[in-house]
């Protein structure tokens, strides 16, 4: 599914968040959104999603603008993995994780056991199978947004939108969740839009940067071009070293201590 922004405004009062931002994603890519913070990286992707309605401009799927669509449409197109989701209530890891099959299940009807046989394998791909059982409001934040990653994925949109989705993960987990994504981007052709902190991970990960400053895009273009001293020095205020390297077979870019 291909998205098109078209000359997105969106303010917050009388304070601009995003200006002017017209952009495409296609399908069967990894884009990482890069900015520093109050950039408008996560007001961006809740405009995506139609979480929030812009000011001015557009949001196309494929060819339709996003505000014709129901909730339960713009649900089986577009999933998001937010940076802060909270669930007070004590639900099982394994009934937040059939959350994800909700838009196509019928009102007052029942998990099917294709949902049931979905979820379980995605409990498993991403390792939380163990804490199936386990109160989500018991988990620590790195197991919780696991969780919730997991729900995303059985909603098996061809759109996801990840928003710092690894913050709270370990390393070994950051890399596991990333590979699953990238198999996901290679197999299914999925659009994957992910707001990332580190340089590096996006840099080895993404296929295309989108650099966003003062909700505006400052570059965006395949990975190998435009991550860069000058474009990140540009953005971020920064001095650095970026130079492809051999072990990541990507570039990566590296900060002096001062």
């Amino acid at each position: 599914m291909k998205i098109h922004l078209q000359n997105l405004c969106f303010s917050h009062g009388d304070t601009p968040i995003i200006r002017q931002v017209s952009s495409e994603f296609s399908p069967g890519k990894f884009y990482g959104i890069l900015g520093p913070n109050g950039s408008g990286k996560t007001t961006l992707l809740d405009l995506i999603s139609g979480f929030i309605l812009p000011d001015r401009g557009q949001v196309l799927l494929d060819k339709t603008n996003i505000l014709s669509l129901s909730k339960k449409k713009i649900a089986q197109a577009i999933s998001l993995v937010s940076q802060n989701y909270y669930i007070n209530f004590p639900f099982s890891v394994e009934e937040v994780v059939m959350m994800g099959r909700h838009p196509y299940i019928d009102r007052f009807s029942h998990p099917s056991q294709i949902d049931k046989r979905l979820v379980a394998r995605v409990m498993e791909e991403t390792g939380i199978s163990h804490l199936k059982q386990r109160r989500v409001t018991e988990l620590s934040g790195g197991e919780k947004q696991r969780c919730i990653f997991a729900r995303a994925l059985c909603q098996a949109t061809p759109v996801l939108l990840l928003d710092e989705a690894f913050s709270n993960m370990d390393i070994n987990h950051t890399l596991h969740y990333l590979g699953i994504i990238k198999q996901m981007v290679q197999k299914t052709k999925g659009t994957i839009i992910c707001v990332l902190h580190d340089l590096n991970l996006a840099a080895g990960w993404a296929d295309e940067i989108l650099f966003l400053k003062k909700g505006e895009i400052v570059a965006k273009g395949k990975t190998s071009e435009v991550m860069s001293q000058e474009n990140i020095e540009l953005v971020f205020n920064v001095e650095s070293k970026v130079e492809f390297n051999e072990y990541v077979q990507a570039k990566q870019v590296y900060f002096k201590s001062k």
